[in-house]
């Protein structure tokens, strides 16, 4: 071939500045894209060889080899591919818009399936101009006959292109590399980014430095390979020792056996495994694999909490592996890392595109040769292919889940607390999801115990048939005991009537706070459930829009008849006489006053909130409505008094005392501290009451 020159098919002089600039996000992901360049060569012969249009040699052993020079300042890449002849570089590099893999398949479509390679040559090669001046390719073709080629460009938009001397099949790129690159010169910068890139190509890829001084290792000799080259033959005879046993005798005992090992060359080790986890069936890989695997890839030595083994080939082909992380503190970072790869090429992080909104702190990797990127293979398109694989995603999660709570319900409990605020933000944000998982919900009650809705339903049923049981006692004789403001609710409760009938799920949001409420419910037998995550308020209005059966109240949203003491005694005159008092002595001429006779004799008073307020008014706080008056929206805080408590006695017996207001405001921040906590002022004047109060005892 006569040596030539020309120029360049493309339609702007400025295609380097923008292929520096604008084609590819990340500096050093032209190594990237020359390694995808020499796989894909590796994986055109192999299938040319399978199609019985190329016999590969006996020993042929796919590689690409990358070698550093920091003292030319040179990278090469070097694979045992397809290789090109005169017009195919001229095709494939000369004419940037063209893709040989385009070609490649267009003209095998009817021989092979339609497998997604990446060019062999295209615009990723010109990714080498981001970091050299000059590029050079030596490159034989497989075709009988083939005359070698060298082409070389020095970042302008000329080429030249001669005979070469390359005298095996495939593909030598040499980078010269510019003044601001020369990081790339360095072996560990170099394989820094070939693992960041490169680790689960499948082609084996070897790192070595020009000129570097041979290394060795020792082995048996029984391990040896064939294409081991051995240096030196070493022997060592067995070692022995003197042992005195114990009748006095004596005799030679072997310490160390005899050895026949041999120096040889390093074997040179590849830094891509090329036949990672995800590209297994899950039948072969053991629980080992899958935690060895996440601790390579993620560096997180905390074992994940479960995963999941993604393997569709339709309507969409799709492999991974993905992690439920352990979280150890609130503090840690809940935003995962899926990293997506095309091939086994790795392609970009945090693709939150494909993974579903709730289930961002998932980690793990997605290979899926049928997702769109742009040119430069870094960025997803947003469509509808995208949201099908979202979709996938969930629905695995949500069997895996299911399919756990149902056979290993054990480890799902473990689980459970790490979880559950995602599955519930996953159940409000997306219906199938919900429909899937709602049966699967977990609620922990007072006493540890994990309970689905349908458990709740049971115990809560169970509950009400103990109460029962213990009271012995006839409606009738509750009516007699009713106070006037019950009789009220009691015809409220007719109208309720008319509803559904729904089961009434009690439940706990600060277990310390609202310590004494729980006493109570568990001195009269009845259970309640811990929901004291942020999502929760959100969750349990979710369940109760999809289940008309059942609905949560707070344990301290209204006292029920389990807590209150059958009586015939009327309390109305002792309501109206403790209402005013209190309304003025705190100055809450609105404050809602009830006065019971409690079973338990220890609780002096309590503060109740109904749930309707008390989810407005959360909602009222999420939507920065703080300064809003709650009451506008009905209802507020009900201040309960215990009719048989000694200190209510004292303050009904002595409403003109001279220490009643004291006990009533204590009285008063006593129910409020089992209800929330007590603002600082209102803390500090709790605080200085109390001494007050010691005082008096003292005295």
């Amino acid at each position: 071939m006569a040596a030539k020159h020309g120029n360049l098919s493309i339609n702007s002089d400025n295609i380097f500045p923008i292929i520096k600039k604008w084609m590819y996000s990340d500096h050093d992901i032209f190594v990237r894209e020359l390694v995808s360049n020499g796989c894909d060569a590796i994986t055109k012969l192999k299938k040319l060889d399978g199609m019985g249009e190329y016999q590969l040699p006996e020993d042929y052993k796919a590689c690409i080899r990358v070698i550093v020079n920091p003292e030319e300042k040179t990278l090469k890449f070097i694979d045992n591919g397809i290789g090109m002849t005169a017009d195919e570089v001229e095709e494939y590099i000369t004419q940037i818009a063209f893709s040989g893999a385009t070609e490649f398949l267009e003209k095998y479509k009817d021989k092979t399936n339609a497998d997604q390679m990446i060019g062999h040559f295209g615009l990723g090669f010109y990714s080498a101009f981001m970091v050299a001046d000059d590029v050079h390719i030596d490159t034989l073709s497989y075709k009988d006959g083939s005359t070698p080629v060298h082409w070389e460009c020095d970042g302008s938009t000329e080429y030249d292109m001669q005979d070469g001397d390359k005298t095996t099949v495939g593909t030598e790129i040499t980078l010269y590399l510019n003044e601001d690159c020369l990081e790339f010169s360095n072996e560990y910068r170099v394989r820094e980014v070939i693992e960041k890139y490169c680790s689960f190509m499948p082609v084996e890829i070897f790192l070595s430095k020009a000129n570097a001084p041979q290394e060795y290792e020792t082995i048996d000799e029984k391990d040896l390979r064939d294409d081991d080259v051995v240096v030196e033959h070493i022997h060592e005879d067995a070692k022995y020792e003197e042992k005195e046993n114990e009748d006095g005798t004596k005799e030679q005992v072997e310490v160390s056996p005899e050895k026949n090992q041999v120096k040889i060359n390093k074997r040179p080790v590849s830094l891509s495994d090329i036949h990672p986890l995800w590209s297994k069936h899950p039948n072969e890989c053991s629980d080992e694999d899958y935690k060895e695997f996440y601790r390579k890839v993620f560096n997180d030595y905390r074992e994940p909490l479960f995963w999941i083994h993604l393997n569709m080939d339709y309507p969409f082909n799709l492999k991974g592996i993905l992690y439920f992380p352990r979280i150890n503190t609130e503090y840690d970072s809940i935003e995962g890392t899926i990293k997506l790869y095309n091939n086994q090429v790795f392609i970009a992080d945090n693709i939150k595109e494909v993974i579903p909104e709730y289930l961002m702190l998932l980690k793990g990797v997605i290979d899926c040769p049928d997702l769109p990127l742009n040119v430069s293979r870094s960025a997803l398109q947003n469509d509808g292919f995208v949201k099908k694989i979202s979709d996938y995603i969930s629905k695995k999660f949500a069997d895996k889940l299911s399919g756990m709570c149902k056979t290993d319900r054990e480890n799902y409990e473990k689980f459970w607390d790490d979880i559950s605020p995602f599955l519930k933000f996953g159940c409000i944000k997306d219906e199938k999801f919900s429909s899937k998982m709602m049966d699967y919900m977990l609620y922990k009650n007072i006493d540890g115990k994990y309970l689905t809705l349908e458990d709740c339903i049971k115990e809560n049923t169970k509950s009400e048939e103990t109460a029962e049981n213990t009271e012995g006692a006839s409606d009738s004789a509750e009516s007699n005991s009713e106070t006037a403001s019950d009789s009220a609710s009691s015809e409220e409760n007719k109208d309720e009537k008319k509803e559904p009938e729904k089961t009434t799920i009690y439940y706990v949001t600060d277990e310390v706070q609202q310590s004494q409420y729980i006493n109570m419910f568990r001195s009269q037998g009845m259970d309640a459930v811990i929901l004291k995550h942020n999502i929760d308020s959100a969750f349990i209005s979710h369940v109760e829009r999809l289940k008309d059966n059942v609905r949560f109240q707070r344990i301290d949203a209204d006292l029920t008849n389990d807590m209150k003491e059958e009586s015939s005694e009327d309390l109305t005159d002792a309501a109206k006489t403790l209402t005013d008092l209190f309304r003025k002595v705190l100055d809450k001429k609105d404050l809602d006053v009830k006065v019971e006779n409690l079973k338990d004799e220890n609780v002096s008073a309590m503060v109740t909130l109904s749930e309707e307020n008390r989810r407005m008014q959360e909602m009222m706080r999420m939507y920065g409505m703080t300064g809003m008056d709650p009451s506008m929206f009905g209802g507020q805080e009900t201040l309960v008094l215990n009719a048989k408590h000694p200190l209510v006695k004292y303050v009904l017996e002595h409403g003109d005392g001279e220490h009643t207001p004291l006990f009533c405001e204590q009285l008063y921040d006593l129910a409020m501290i089992s209800h929330k906590p007590l603002d600082p002022d209102a803390m500090t004047k709790f605080v200085n009451r109390s001494n007050q109060i010691m005082m008096l005892l003292a005295k």
